[in-house]
């Protein structure tokens, strides 16, 4: 199923670019985006090395995770809201090490592993180094790769917000999850199990046994039946489809129940007729509930879903793969060997 990731991200990350600076000092080879266009617009190249601040950890990137906004914003779909700084280096998703810690750090040292969504306000994850603060990273799930490290804050996190602060999903309530092959989809999932609540996923025919792998109680083949003619009565929908599929939840879900969209603007028509309540997503970078989610995956509740991995330089075949919509789980860049 298509998935197109959250409106509210894209405008915050967008919001946050800004030019990187041309000066000197030390360089790094990044990804870096000079003008809006098509993916060939991502260009391999030196940049300059951030600096951390005070309040800053300075990363070596093993990994960067590769989300559908990541291209939406190259594209310049939301110019129209935030015109984007360029140069610029998109990505927010980063899994490595530290190399320095500023002075007000706390938590973190050089030498831990971390993982981090990132704001691309002080350069994005597509590079070898990138700028955290201590409320976007925390220490890397010992039992992953880097790479898998890589795929999860930007989804893991849209997923815990949606179900879990936002839609208040609880133990014995049933939870309709569109899309859940995805990069969302695959977390939802096993998030709402973890929570205790029944699952109904969608997902196209090929992926209808990895739905059932990642822990869903009914999977739905959208290509081949309705999923309103499966659901009914649920307390959550979690939709990252948009359009028909958004209109068409709205008569599923429970009096009282809740609806989350990732990618459209809550119809209130719509929630007033059936009686339920609803919100749009904008999904936040939080720390602590990267280690609640890394709790669960070393606890062996959530497993991390890589379909592909690409070398830095190859941002673009990257991007062009996930644009098709059709990706099971997520694609990482690799951007250097994992340490011994």
């Amino acid at each position: 199923m298509k998935l197109v990731l959250f409106l509210g991200a894209a405008l915050i990350c967008l919001c946050s670019v800004v030019a990187r600076a041309q000066s000197s000092g030390p360089t790094m080879k990044a990804i870096v985006v000079h003008n809006y266009g098509g993916p060939e617009v991502l260009k391999y190249e030196d940049a300059q090395r951030p600096e951390p601040k005070d309040d800053q950890i300075l990363v070596r990137v093993i990994a960067a995770g590769v989300n559908p906004v990541d291209g939406m914003i190259r594209s310049g779909m939301f110019a129209k809201y935030e015109k984007a700084a360029f140069p610029m280096i998109p990505g927010a998703d980063i899994a490595g090490v530290v190399e320095k810690a500023g002075s007000k750090i706390t938590k973190l040292k050089v030498g831990d592993p971390v993982y981090a969504y990132v704001s691309l306000k002080n350069g994005g994850g597509y590079a070898e180094y990138a700028v955290a603060t201590e409320g976007e990273a925390e220490p890397k799930p010992k039992s992953l790769t880097y790479v898998e490290a890589a795929a999860v804050p930007v989804v893991a996190l849209t997923a815990w917000q949606a179900l879990i602060d936002t839609a208040k999903l609880s133990a014995g309530q049933t939870v309709l999850i569109h899309g859940g092959s995805g990069g969302v989809g695959t977390f939802a999932i096993q998030i709402a199990k973890a929570r205790g609540a029944k699952v109904i996923a969608t997902a196209s025919t090929p992926n209808q046994d990895l739905l059932k792998q990642l822990g869903a109680d009914v999977a739905i083949d959208y290509t081949k039946q309705k999923f309103e003619d499966v659901a009914r009565g649920v307390d959550v929908v979690l939709d990252s489809v948009g359009k028909g599929t958004l209109a068409r939840s709205y008569g599923v879900v429970k009096k009282g129940g809740f609806i989350v969209t990732l990618v459209a603007r809550i119809d209130q028509a719509e929630l007033d007729k059936y009686a339920i309540r609803g919100a749009s997503l904008s999904v936040n970078p939080d720390s602590n509930e990267l280690a609640e989610i890394g709790k669960l995956i070393d606890e062996k509740k959530i497993k991390v879903i890589v379909s592909q991995t690409f070398p830095l330089s190859e941002a673009m075949k990257a991007q062009e793969q996930v644009a098709t919509g059709h990706t099971r789980g997520k694609i990482v860049l690799k951007v250097a060997d994992e340490p011994k």
